[in-house]
C-alpha cells in the first residue's frame, strides 16, 4: 500500500469513510439518529446491537440503498471528499443477507456476472475460487449449493474485484468454524494492503476490530 500516492494494490484509492450525525428510519420508527463514526484505512468496525437496531439499514444508506433522515456520509481519500457516487460505483462492496444470485444459473457464470459488473480482471476469478475453495463447485447450478457455499461465492466477488471499502451483513453466519477463519485471514489481508471493513455482526469477527453499538434495543 501506498498511503503518501492515495492508492491500494488491486483495490483503488486508500478511502476513509466519516459519518456526521447520520439518521436513518424505517417507516414511521426512527431506527437511530446522531450517529457520528469514522473508519480509516487498515481499520475494521464491527456494528453491534439488538436485532432491528439498524444495523442491515446503515450499511445500506452508507451503499447509497438507503436515504438517511439527516445528517451526511462522506468517502475520503488524503482528507479530501470524494464524490459519494463515484466512491459507491467504483470503491465499494456490499455483501448483504441476500446475495442476489440466480439460482438456476452456474457457480461460474454468477461470479463472473458479479465480477464483470464491479469492473474486476477475469485473471483474478482463479484465485478467488482457490481462496474460497470453491474450485469443485464451479460448474454446479447455485440452488445445489448450501448456504456456506453460497455465502463463500458471495465472499468470493471480494477477491475477484477488489475494491477498498467492505461493507459485510453478518457475512459469517453461514460458514463453519473452518471457513471463519479463512475468511478471517482475507480480511487482515484485506486490512493490511489498507482497506476497511465495516461488518453488522452478532459474533465477533475473526480479526481485531472496534465495536460500535448501533440504535436501540428494539
Amino acid at each position: 500500500m501506498d498511503i503518501e500516492s492515495g492508492s491500494q494494490a488491486g483495490g483503488g484509492p486508500v478511502i476513509a469513510l466519516a459519518l456526521d450525525g447520520v439518521a436513518v428510519r424505517r417507516g414511521e420508527r426512527r431506527l437511530f439518529g446522531g450517529l457520528d463514526l469514522t473508519v480509516r484505512p487498515g481499520e475494521a468496525v464491527a456494528l453491534t446491537g439488538a436485532n432491528g437496531a439498524g444495523k442491515s439499514s446503515l450499511l445500506r444508506a452508507i451503499a447509497g440503498l438507503l436515504t438517511p433522515e439527516a445528517g451526511q456520509i462522506r468517502f475520503e481519500v488524503d482528507g479530501q471528499s470524494l464524490d459519494s457516487e463515484v466512491a459507491r460505483a467504483r470503491h465499494l462492496h456490499l455483501i448483504g443477507h441476500q446475495d442476489g444470485f440466480r439460482s438456476g444459473r452456474t457457480a461460474r457464470d454468477e461470479l463472473a456476472f458479479q465480477a464483470d459488473w464491479c469492473g474486476g480482471d477475469p485473471a483474478a476469478i482463479p484465485e478467488a475460487e482457490r481462496a474460497l475453495g470453491l474450485e469443485g463447485l464451479m460448474d454446479l447450478e447455485v440452488r445445489r449449493l448450501s448456504a456456506g457455499q453460497r455465502r463463500r461465492l458471495a465472499l468470493a466477488r471480494l477477491l475477484a474485484a477488489p475494491r477498498p471499502v467492505w461493507l459485510l451483513d453478518e457475512p459469517l453466519s453461514p460458514l463453519d468454524a473452518r471457513w471463519r477463519v479463512e475468511v478471517g485471514r482475507l480480511m487482515q489481508a484485506h486490512l493490511d494492503g489498507g482497506g476497511i471493513v465495516l461488518a453488522a455482526v452478532h459474533d465477533p469477527l475473526p480479526i481485531p476490530a472496534r465495536s460500535y453499538a448501533v440504535g436501540e434495543a428494539a
